[in-house]
């Protein structure tokens, strides 16, 4: 397209050239044009007034015609007009001695009236040959003005393609899964000679980030087969039937590339649930959905292609596209693990010099929760961090600090804060790792800060969890609701005030006590009931009267038992912190003075200090 526009542009300049040149011999022209107010009887005139200095007589081929050119003493204009009888005219000029100067009569412009054109009509020639070449390019191809239909899908060859399972890292039961997916691709008789389908479709669902589209294009880099991907958006146009042309112009490309595998990115743009739109069950998205569907469930047994898509949305896919013979096997792509989390990491620093401080181990500790694409984007921040300070390798500090980028915000140190806030800063703070070092299911402290960040936190305490918990358990539960009220507590022992520091802490508390009422039957006077709320999106037009599962009574009492919850721990936590007040007040003068703590300073407090665990709160 740039090469046209730059082919379209120098068309007009070299055309406006040619019009200035042509503008030019015409005005030349001009100036000797025949002046009609102006004869021979003026020309008698003005010689005998003796205004006339001189006079050139440019008689044409054809005798006795031509043309002439008067000049005047006075500085007047030349005047110049067409005579029948140049001959007569030199005698006259010769008879009362007036200068005059016989010239041939200019010729022909060769350039204007040959030259200019035939280029003109060369150049014309060559823009309509152009233009013509480009929409034929554009009918083979995919053109947005006469190709609507055509699939948008982009195809990359085993030459392009050359991530591998090498590259993820982390998922080594997903790799597993889709072993069977690369064989067949290799090898497709060592199924069919014993009987076997292979699956036509394979689904990843999954969180954000953690490496849907990575496993899809490793899997046809490890098979060497062509990979066509597409989003679930490109389908869908304004223009009616354009998705289901797409489709069927998608799977056709797909047939003659054989083996292959198509994958379809957010496929949850094209495939959600039908009969769910204000329109009825006829609109443009449906019939594209429709159509997806016809063209899976119409593949020949292993024809070899494959179909793999990704979402992260799998709850509002229409079931038709989930049944066995279309999306056959579906593969949760889960947040990595501890040890997945470090595999990752190293991954991500192939090619980014460490130094020997750098801890993989702890950063895996620290990202609890993380997916690949966080995980690389927090080395990529370390990275950045390094080069701003001019260093061609990464300290675990940067880890740190774009750790804290990443997840809290960036750290604002010039902001000023009065003596005042940053000591009841220090104390909520406290309180908060006193909880965290004191119980037993939620420690230990990595790091406490009383530095004000981007995200409107006046401090922050980081815990560094050795293990990742693959479901809570009630004292697990109750443990982190003590701890988000840990500042609260701590505000009120010593200030004997509260501030609204506190608010989100209350609400991820109030959260987590009506989960264990409400979802996980945590609750002896509830009982082990599900009175959750199904919070996901209402369909319009499906379920547009989304009603409670309990009653107004049960409601009241769901409230009253979630008070309860907040009221014990609230009450637990105190004691505990009123029995490490001495830590209290010392690690808040320490954070006053330091700004920020480590995990070695802070545990050097409760040196002499015997650690209770009976921390049960009885609900």
């Amino acid at each position: 397209m740039n090469r046209s526009k730059n082919f379209n542009s120098i068309f007009v300049f070299v055309i406006i050239l040619l019009f200035a040149v042509v503008l030019l011999e015409y005005g030349r022209g001009l100036i000797s044009t025949n002046n009609v107010t102006y004869t021979r009887t003026s020309l008698e005139m003005d010689v005998a007034a003796g205004r006339v200095r001189y006079v050139v007589i440019m008689p044409n081929a054809e005798t006795p015609t031509g043309a002439v050119k008067v000049s005047f003493n006075d500085g007047s204009d030349d005047v110049t007009f067409n005579s029948t009888d140049v001959a007569a005219i030199e005698s006259y000029l010769n008879e009362n001695h007036v200068m005059a100067e016989v010239k041939d009569v200019p010729a022909d412009n060769v350039l204007i009236n040959g030259i200019v054109p035939i280029v003109a009509i060369i150049i014309v020639m060559v823009f309509l040959m152009t233009l013509f070449s480009n929409a034929q390019n554009n009918n083979a191809g995919n053109s947005k003005m006469m190709n609507f239909g055509k699939s948008r899908a982009k195809m990359s060859t085993k030459e392009d393609n050359k991530v591998t399972l090498n590259d993820v890292a982390g998922l080594k039961e997903e790799k597993e899964q889709l072993s069977e997916i690369i064989e067949f691709l290799k090898d497709p008789e060592k199924f069919t000679k014993v009987g076997a389908r292979i699956p036509k479709g394979v689904l990843l669902e999954g969180a954000p980030g953690t490496g849907k589209t990575l496993l899809a294009r490793a899997v046809a880099g490890e098979a060497g087969v062509p990979f066509f991907t597409i989003s679930g958006s490109d389908f869908v146009e304004m223009f009616v039937g354009v998705g289901a042309s797409r489709v069927r112009d998608l799977f056709a490309e797909a047939k003659k590339n054989s083996p292959c595998i198509v994958f379809i990115d957010e496929i949850d743009a094209v495939a959600r649930r039908r009969g769910t739109g204000m329109g009825g069950g006829h609109d443009e998205r449906e019939q594209t959905l429709n159509q997806m569907l016809v063209e899976m469930d119409g593949f020949g047994v292993n024809e070899g292609i494959i179909v793999m898509a990704a979402t992260n949305r799998v709850d509002i896919l229409d079931p038709a596209i989930l049944r066995p013979g279309r999306f056959d096997r579906k593969i949760t792509v889960s947040r990595p693990d501890i040890g997945g989390r470090e595999d990752i990491l190293k991954v991500h620093a192939r090619n980014k010099p460490l130094a020997e401080d750098v801890d993989m181990k702890q950063v895996a500790q620290t990202t609890a929760g993380f997916t690949g694409a966080d995980l690389e984007n927090l080395l990529n921040e370390s990275a950045i961090n390094a080069a701003m300070e001019d260093r061609a390798f990464i300290k675990q500090d940067d880890i740190n600090k774009a750790f804290v980028q990443v997840g809290i915000g960036t750290e604002k140190h010039s902001r000023i804060i009065s003596d005042k806030e940053k000591k009841i800063t220090a104390y909520h703070e406290t309180g908060h790792a006193i909880l965290f070092h004191v119980l037993p299911e939620v420690g230990p402290v990595h790091t406490i800060s009383i530095i004000p960040t981007g995200l409107g936190a006046a401090g922050y305490t980081m815990p560094l969890p050795e293990n990742d918990d693959m479901f809570l358990t009630k004292s697990k539960m109750l443990q982190d609701i003590m701890v988000s009220l840990g500042g609260r507590i701590a505000e009120e022992i010593v200030f004997g005030d509260i501030t609204t520091g506190a608010s989100s802490d209350i609400r991820k508390a109030t959260q987590e006590a009506r989960s264990m009422v409400t979802k996980y039957g945590m609750s002896d006077s509830i009982g082990v009931v599900n009175y959750d709320d199904n919070e996901e999106d209402v369909f319009i037009g499906y379920d547009i009267s989304h009603s409670k599962k309990h009653s107004e009574l049960m409601a009241g009492e769901i409230d009253k038992e979630v008070r309860t919850i907040i009221e014990k721990c609230y009450t637990k936590a105190k004691e505990i912190i009123l029995q490490y007040e001495d830590i209290l007040h010392s690690c808040s003068a320490l954070l006053i003075e330091k700004e920020k703590i480590g995990r070695e300073e802070f545990e050097a407090l409760f040196e002499g200090h015997e650690i209770t665990t009976d921390v049960a709160v009885d609900i």
